[in-house]
């Protein structure tokens, strides 16, 4: 099955990074619209699966990022078009709040290599099945958090933060095979993609080591252990994106 995947990207530097190498692999085809240079959103016959990466700003920051209004309309039009959509941090996020979720400060910022723990739903969850069952490290960049969307299936938890991820299915998903799918967490970096962000988010780091020392890493930490983390990490999501393939045919 080939697959149409566009992605939304709103920095340069967090761009689709595995899930680009994985999509190569399998022969889907990449389309990408990059609003920090104003490209124009597809229309909504034009893709199969639309992917919404990471970024600074925050879901509410419409003052100083106007296509974010654009973009929100257009994640809740392809959610009720049927479309497969996963979210990535501030995708995660802007997915949460496109089905009504409450998004705001969680009042305590994660950055790093850090533990999560699928919840109960989570590991029974068929998307999930070969996730680990205990706590596991991936990889966070986040202020902001999300509730749990009425009616989506809590996923994933942390020790500061209770929603770390969730999966959404209506009945006209589950008839299509689709399924919306939002993760705080970024299994996809590569050694690069996390470099280019710790390069890029320096003055972040150094400010939220000191409000919250015990969740946020140093820039050095950050890339010495990515050397120990990323591949198990491209690892879980290749096997949650053929899992993703499998239920749509």
């Amino acid at each position: 099955m080939t697959l149409r995947i566009h992605a939304l990207y709103h920095v340069d530097f967090e761009e689709l990074s595995y899930i680009k190498q994985w999509a190569d692999r399998q022969g889907h085809s990449i389309a990408v619209t990059r609003f920090y240079k104003n490209d124009p959103l597809p229309a909504q016959d034009s893709f199969d699966w639309l992917i919404i990466m990471g970024g600074p700003m925050g879901i509410h920051d419409e003052t100083d990022f106007q296509w974010l209004a654009d973009e929100k309309a257009f994640i809740q039009q392809s959610i009720e078009e049927g479309k497969t959509v996963v979210g990535v941090c501030l995708g995660a996020q802007l997915i949460a709040d496109s089905l009504g979720a409450n998004v705001a400060p969680s009042g305590i910022k994660e950055v790093g290599w850090l533990p999560i723990q699928l919840t109960k739903h989570g590991l029974a969850h068929p998307l999930l099945k070969e996730l680990p069952k205990d706590e596991f490290t991936v990889f966070h960049w986040h202020g902001d958090g999300f509730e749990c969307p009425e009616g989506a299936t809590p996923i994933a938890t942390s020790q500061v933060w209770a929603n770390q991820g969730f999966i959404y299915q209506t009945p006209k998903h589950k008839a299509l095979g689709t399924w919306v799918l939002g993760w705080q967490c970024h299994f996809e970096v590569t050694k690069k993609s996390m470099v280019d962000m710790v390069a890029h988010g320096q003055p972040y780091i150094q400010e939220a080591m000191i409000e919250h020392p015990d969740s946020v890493q140093s820039a050095d930490e950050i890339v010495e252990l990515g050397d120990k983390y990323i591949e198990d990490n491209n690892a879980w999501l290749s096997t949650i994106l053929d899992n993703l393939v499998k239920s749509g045919q």
